[in-house]
């Protein structure tokens, strides 16, 4: 009625009245009353607002790369978005334009300009491995002043959700890369190896110089031993040359003493020495040179009858010689 229209602006929304092309007033939450016919309201809304993003691009090494990711902004500065931006309403409290929802684009568009000029200073492995250097300097980037700040707005936050590379070069990285891990798989057995090699190396090399030892110290006692039996050999042959010396002079001392005895018997009749020899002898050998006797005069004996009981009898009867003086020499 009377062009008289009631405005309530949300918590999170910056209004601006104009009349007459000036502001009349403006701040966020704000409610009131205003006449259409010569009242404008700007409803500038400051809440953050997340815009996902995928776009293609070239590497460094002319690879085509694609992005994924998402960027999330607020606005900082209302009244500069609303210059640059038709934010205003209409008399049913609606955007009198389609720009406010062209905003998200500006800004999509501000983050590839910024982040083909980092893709391009890159090469595929690079970016493939890197999203986090490309987030940091991307972000960087935008937070420049002809960035971002020169719509009015701030930077919250910039994700990378993939970098893919097309489909051939994939594979070909793919195979590249599974060609790598196959090597240092095959370079992890060779050094399970080279170790268990190495460790086998060891405990033979122990078990040698165990065996060394065991091998000296059997050549020492060895040796040791060798030196008894040489020292009770040359402790033998000693005793053996003292036994021979000591029977050559025994020897000898017989000798002399039966030549003493041959010379001082020498002038004796045969007969004399054996009867002094019978006188000194037991029965039995006495018995044994009555038969002597006998043989040599067996020619003069016709027949001769001995029994063994006469025998016998001769030598238990006969009576015992006594011991007669050996002649002096």
């Amino acid at each position: 009625m009377f062009g008289i229209k009631y405005f309530k602006a949300a918590p999170n929304t910056y209004a601006l009245v104009y009349k007459n092309g000036r502001v009349g007033r403006e701040g966020t939450g704000l409610s009131f009353f205003y006449n259409t016919a010569w009242s404008s309201i700007v409803a500038v809304p400051l809440e953050s607002v997340d815009t996902p993003f995928m776009f293609s691009e070239v590497s460094k090494d002319f690879q085509d790369v694609t992005v994924q990711g998402q960027v999330t902004v607020r606005v900082t500065d209302p009244k500069l978005l609303a210059g640059l931006m038709n934010f205003a309403l209409d008399a049913k409290g609606r955007y009198a334009s389609d720009a406010p929802f062209k905003l998200p684009q500006r800004v999509v568009n501000a983050v590839q300009v910024r982040l083909r000029s980092v893709l391009q200073m890159m090469t595929l492995r690079e970016l493939l491995r890197s999203s986090d250097v490309i987030v940091e300097r991307v972000s960087a980037a935008l937070r420049e002043p002809d960035a971002l700040p020169s719509l009015g707005l701030d930077l919250v936050s910039l994700s990378i959700l993939a970098i893919k590379p097309n489909p051939e070069t994939a594979r070909a990285l793919e195979a590249q890369v599974r060609e790598e891990l196959l090597k240092e798989a095959d370079d992890a057995t060779y050094a399970r190896r080279n170790s268990a090699i190495e460790q086998e190396r060891a405990i033979r090399e122990n078990e040698l110089a165990t065996e060394r030892v065991v091998l000296e110290k059997r050549q020492q006692i060895d040796d040791q031993a060798m030196g008894g039996r040489i020292a009770l050999e040359e402790r033998n042959k000693a005793l053996t040359a003292l036994k021979s010396e000591n029977a050559r002079t025994e020897a000898e001392a017989k000798a002399f003493a039966l030549a003493e005895l041959m010379k001082s018997v020498a002038g004796v009749d045969a007969r004399v020495l054996q009867a002094l020899t019978i006188g000194q002898a037991d029965p039995n050998t006495l018995i044994a040179a009555a038969f002597q006797g006998l043989a040599e005069n067996a020619d003069r004996i016709g027949e001769l009858n001995i029994s063994p009981d006469l025998l016998q009898e001769l030598s238990r009867r006969a009576p015992p010689q006594k011991a007669r003086p050996t002649p002096e020499r």
